[in-house]
């Protein structure tokens, strides 16, 4: 069991919408993303300008270009997790942090966004793409309580679009740019915990989607789409059987990947799309942080009874299911 705190998140200012996309001339339109993704705008890092002049052709120029590093965005989305969990930097005694598109090889990013909020902590990397949360919260859940600090911050941040060519309109309309925090404990309770947690991989299929030496997005766009329908079905209905029952609501955050996936996954589990939580037609497929931003986005909205299923997929391939269930305050 792993108790769940408080959560954040962060997004850039500056908004990638279908009109800017459009207006790139990379022959896409408005209604050629919405009937495909479902995504209408999407945040960078990077300066408009940048992508209208470059089309981001060289990436090591994006590095320049950005307006943000991973470590600062994250630091953002934890505050915001401290402020609600009601606690102070200094009761952080561990940072776990992950990531698609890092800014350094070495070390650890979880080290830099340490030094970003001013802490000295233990501090390590668990990386498996856009299920690292998921992966993240699977671990910490089995962890012997007495092994761990009395509070961990788990943070994950992303600036994919840096790696995006912008000439390439398959990859252009998908991605987005954030961050996402969670404090969680084996040790102090709270309202929302964590349980029920299971993760596994495919390496088989590692080639099918991810990011290459150069810094470039690829995938197979149709075999990486029905495994993250399959797997995300499979995972749900398997928690709507432990888990339904008895739930005031049961809601289904997934892998903001795109809206077609997330509402054929509500097809095939009997999932009303009005408890379905997602923001990926605001904010596009922010890798791993896209789930947790999503709960952190709704966090005063949790109440009692709740029984939230997660199921996020990712490159390796992976994929990770979590169930948080909601009670009265601890």
């Amino acid at each position: 069991m792993l108790y769940l705190h408080g959560m954040g998140h962060f997004h850039p200012d500056n908004v990638l919408s279908n009109q800017f996309l459009v207006d790139l001339d990379i022959g896409t339109s408005h209604e050629w993303i919405e009937e495909r993704v479902g995504i209408v705008n999407r945040r960078t890092v990077l300066p408009l300008e940048y992508i209208r002049e470059t089309k981001n052709a060289d990436f090591r120029a994006a590095y320049e270009a950005r307006q943000y590093k991973n470590s600062q965005m994250a630091a953002l989305a934890a505050r915001q997790a401290l402020a609600r969990a009601g606690l102070k930097k200094e009761d952080i005694g561990m940072i776990v942090a992950g990531s698609s598109s890092p800014d350094n090889v070495a070390p650890a990013e979880s080290s830099a966004v340490a030094a970003e909020l001013g802490i000295e902590v233990p501090c390590a990397d668990m990386n498996s793409a856009c299920s690292s949360f998921g992966m993240q919260i699977n671990f910490l859940s089995k962890m012997v309580p007495e092994a761990l600090p009395p509070y961990v911050l788990v943070v994950d941040s992303e600036t994919l679009t840096k790696t995006v060519n912008y000439a390439d309109r398959s990859a252009a309309v998908l991605f987005g740019d954030g961050s996402a925090a969670a404090i969680v404990s084996t040790k102090v309770l709270s309202r929302a915990v964590f349980c029920g947690c299971c993760y596994d991989s495919r390496p088989s299929a590692w080639e099918k989607v991810g990011v290459n030496h150069a810094w470039r997005f690829y995938q197979d766009g149709n075999a990486v789409q029905g495994f993250a329908i399959r797997t995300t079905t499979e995972g749900v209905k398997k928690m709507q059987q432990q888990f339904a029952d008895g739930a005031g609501r049961f809601l289904f955050i997934g892998h903001q990947a795109n809206l077609g996936m997330l509402k054929t996954v509500c097809e095939r589990t009997g999932i009303e799309l009005e408890n379905c939580w997602y923001n990926v037609d605001q904010f596009g497929n922010v890798g791993c942080t896209g789930a947790p931003s999503v709960l952190s986005a709704r966090w005063d909205q949790l109440r009692p009874g709740d029984r939230i299923a997660m199921s996020i997929v990712g490159a390796g391939l992976s994929w990770a299911h979590i169930m948080l269930q909601v009670e009265e305050g601890a």
